[in-house]
Order: structure tokens, then C-alpha cells, then sequence
């Protein structure tokens, strides 16, 4: 199958970002499946790849939003055929919960905050620095599925990249650019948003590489 990428987006302003560039540079086709408009997943998807965005929900919300257990379906599908997939924040907890482990509300984390690579991490992982800062705006936290590789750890909120089987889960944000920061930033504390302008020049061309590192091995690059 040629290469395509169905790109799940949960909101409006949590677009795929930087990995765009990324795929569109790499000449591979990609297409939004818009579920806050369509409301549900399509019976059929023809895409080799499959991305799942963040979100404000929570993957514990099916009552409210039907199509998060068609992406958990569609997650545990995909481990059979081995179509790759993956997810960023929300969609991080997507492939845990479909994968059997416990998603919760934890401590929140908004802006830069550091992280480390784990010292079984594979795959891209492997060219990371021992120490990275990645942007962060979650509340909830995830236990790594069985068979589940912990990739990347962080001092409050541990679990923060994990493979398993055929996915990978990032539950902090690689896809940001400057004009999404100040997007999902206009509603913060002032505290919180001085913070964030001083951080994103120092942090965002790094937090890029790290996401080139990211999409040329999930696409195989």
C-alpha cells in the first residue's frame, strides 16, 4: 500500500502542526478526520498510518463522545494488521486504554517541562539527548500497557512516551508551533503565559528536531 496518513482530530485548534511540514516535505499524503464535526470514525479508512491528536476530553468519556471507543477499536485493529500509529497526548492515552491500562486524572502540567530518556528506549528514542523539554498541557496520566516499552519519564508525572507492539505514545506535544503555543495560551494566568513567551524561544527549534526524529520513523523515512 502507498504510504497515507489519516490524521483523528478531537477539536478545532489541535491541528498535527509541525508534523505537517514534516509529511508534506516527505511528499506523503495525509488527510483530517475531523471527529468533532463527523462524530464518529469512518468504517473505512484507507490509510497506512494513523495519527490521534490531543483533546480536552478524556478517554474515559465514551458516554459523551461515542468515538473514542471507535478509535480504541481502531487502535487494537490496527495492532493486528500492523498499520503503525501515533498518538499525542489524548491520543497517548487512546493506545494505553486500548491496550488495557488505566487512564487518570493526575497532576496537572502546562509549558516546557523536562523529561528524560529512558535507558531501555528504542526506536527514535534512541537519538534523543538524555535530557529534553518538551511542552506539556495535560491532566491525566496513563499506567504503560502490558508488553508496553517505557520510552521517556519525567520527576511528577512519570509515564510520558511508551511504545507498544505497533504504536507509539507521546503524551507531551512535539507537533507545536509558535502560532499554536499562543493560541492555546491566550486563556492561561498571565503568570503562566509570561512563562511560556519567555520558554518557547529557547525550547521550540529543539522540540522541532525532536519531532523530525519522531515522524521519519513512524513513516520510515
Amino acid at each position: 500500500m502507498e504510504k497515507k496518513i489519516a490524521i483523528f482530530q478531537h477539536v478545532a485548534n489541535e491541528p498535527a502542526g509541525y508534523f505537517e511540514t514534516i509529511f508534506e516535505e516527505a511528499g506523503i499524503q495525509f488527510e483530517y478526520i475531523n471527529l468533532y464535526d463527523t462524530g464518529e470514525v469512518p468504517c473505512r479508512i484507507n490509510a497506512s498510518h494513523l495519527v490521534f491528536l490531543g483533546g480536552p476530553m478524556s478517554v474515559n468519556d465514551e458516554k459523551d463522545y461515542f468515538w473514542l471507543a471507535q478509535e480504541k477499536e481502531l487502535i487494537r485493529r490496527s495492532a493486528k494488521t500492523g498499520r503503525k500509529v501515533l498518538g499525542i497526548c489524548l491520543g497517548a492515552q487512546l493506545i494505553a486504554s486500548a491496550n488495557g491500562a488505566k487512564v487518570y486524572p493526575f497532576i496537572q502540567e502546562t509549558g516546557w517541562h523536562a523529561l528524560c530518556r529512558a535507558v531501555e528506549a528504542t526506536g527514535a528514542f534512541n537519538a534523543f539527548p538524555d535530557q529534553f523539554r518538551v511542552f506539556q498541557l495535560h491532566g491525566e496520566t496513563f499506567e504503560i500497557p502490558y508488553r508496553g516499552r517505557l520510552l521517556a519519564y519525567g520527576d511528577r508525572v512519570r509515564n510520558q512516551a511508551f511504545s507498544c507492539r505497533n504504536a507509539l505514545g507521546l503524551q507531551f506535544h512535539l507537533e507545536l508551533t509558535g502560532e499554536i503555543i499562543r493560541d492555546w495560551s491566550k486563556d492561561l494566568s498571565a503568570f503562566q503565559q509570561l512563562k511560556i513567551e519567555r520558554d518557547t524561544p529557547r525550547y521550540i527549534a529543539e522540540s522541532n528536531r525532536l519531532c523530525r526524529r519522531v515522524a521519519e520513523e513512524f513513516i520510515g523515512c
